[in-house]
Formats: C-alpha cells, structure tokens, sequence
C-alpha cells in the first residue's frame, strides 16, 4: 500500500513512517523539506500518485492565532482537493484532545482543519491525541516566572510520541471511521503534578506552583479540558517508562 505522511520528518512522522516501512509498505516522507508543500502546493500532486492513505501530520510554523488559522485551513484545502484528484480512500489527521472546549487559538485553529475533513468527499479518521510528553519541557518553561513554574490542577494525560505513532500507523492501515479516535497516556494527574514529577527526574529546582488561574497557551484549563471524556485508547507507556527510556538516550 502506498501511504503518504504529510509532516513525515517531524517527531511524530519520523516514527509512523519507520512503523509503516517496516509493514512493508511503500510510504513517503513529505515535508516542505522533501519538495511536497501543502501551502504552496509544490509537488504535493507528485507525491500523491497511487496514493491510497494520506496521513496529516503538518504543523504550523507559528501560534499567532491569525497565522495558525490560515496555515491549517490553506494547508487542509490544498491537500483535500489534491487527495480527491488522486483517488485517496482514507484520509488520516492528527488533531488534539479538547480541541473544541478551548478558547485557546491553536485549538480553534485545529477546530477548523477538522470541519474542512468532516465536508470533504473523502472517507477519514480524525485522531485526536493528549498532549506529548515530549513537551512537558517546552510547557514548563512557558509557564515559568522565574524560578516558579505556574500550572493549573486542571487533569492531565500526556502520552508518549512512540504510543501516538503506533495509533496512527494502526488507524491508518484500519478502515475509515468516518469520525474521531480519542487517544491518551496511561495516567491521568493534574497538570501541576505530571510537570512536577517531570522536573524533579530531571534534578531542575524550580518550583511548581497551583494556580487555577493559570493558563496554558492562552486558555483557561478547566478540570477536564484536556482530557478524554469518554472512551479512549491508552498508550502503554507511562511518565516514569517515558522519563527513564528518556535519560537512557541522554
């Protein structure tokens, strides 16, 4: 099967196109840096040949809530309609956990990629993922004040970009849904605690601080806006797996 990964040499696309290949399927890596553009639409047609699964893992260069926007709705019309062309019959995107009970930009940017799959003709599953835990250290230093990191107790279930990578290579060799997968880490803390445990394995001193009023990217986390609600599939690695596999590579 000839499966085509949009964002294939970022952190998530990397691993889903090792996965794939070592199925024994044909996949191709496409990024702006391998000559396939979903803006410009630069070999995006190329790339698309005898394709019969598109996954959608592109990101947008910048969260400026404006330019967020523009990037997801240009990039998911451009590649829908060069999907429709070459006959693709499941269209992946990997979206996030929450994304329509925020007022965050980012998410109601992701709000508008997922209505613009949901109209078009082509049959697709929409995975939406907890945050990764490779991002706990770019999450806080966001949150950072000095030496205190401010978070909110809202719940927290971040989930390992290997576990996000063997989702959506299994969703993608599976048959449309037509709807959305929810997907998660094992554990769900407050948010405050997961970064807490995160710093002190790492023997960074800085405290981490309660704050309900604490936001993240912008929009205010209530108890369970970034969590699945109902059912979802659980990656099986959790925060002390992920952080000891982590310190191994360092």
């Amino acid at each position: 099967m000839k499966i085509v990964v949009i964002g294939g040499t970022g952190l998530i696309g990397s691993k889903t196109v090792a996965i794939l290949r070592q199925g024994g399927h044909e996949v191709v890596a496409a990024s702006p840096n391998t000559g396939v553009n979903t803006i410009t639409g630069e070999g995006l047609k190329e790339a698309l040949v005898g394709a019969q699964v598109v996954i959608d893992l592109a990101n947008a260069p910048s969260w400026e809530d404006k330019a967020v926007l523009e990037f997801f709705e240009t990039s998911g019309r451009n590649l829908l309609a060069a999907e429709a062309a070459a006959g693709v019959r499941h269209h992946v995107a990997l979206s996030i956990v929450g994304t329509d009970r925020s007022d965050n930009g980012y998410f109601r940017a992701k709000v508008a990629q997922e209505k613009l799959i949901a109209a078009s003709s082509i049959p697709y599953t929409i995975i939406r993922s907890t945050q990764f835990m490779e991002f706990l250290g770019g999450i806080a230093a966001s949150s950072a004040d000095g030496n205190v990191v401010r978070l909110s107790p809202g719940l927290f279930q971040p989930i390992a970009s290997d576990d996000v990578a063997a989702n959506v290579a299994e969703v993608a060799l599976a048959a449309p849904r037509n709807g959305i997968v929810e997907i998660a880490g094992p554990e769900r803390a407050p948010f405050n605690e997961i970064v807490a445990r995160y710093l002190k394995a790492l023997g960074d001193p800085r405290e981490v601080v309660r704050d309900p009023e604490a936001r993240y990217f912008g929009g205010r986390v209530e108890e369970k806006s970034l969590v699945p609600l109902g059912e979802a599939r659980l990656g099986r690695i959790g925060l002390d797996e992920w952080l000891r596999r982590s310190q191994a590579k360092a």
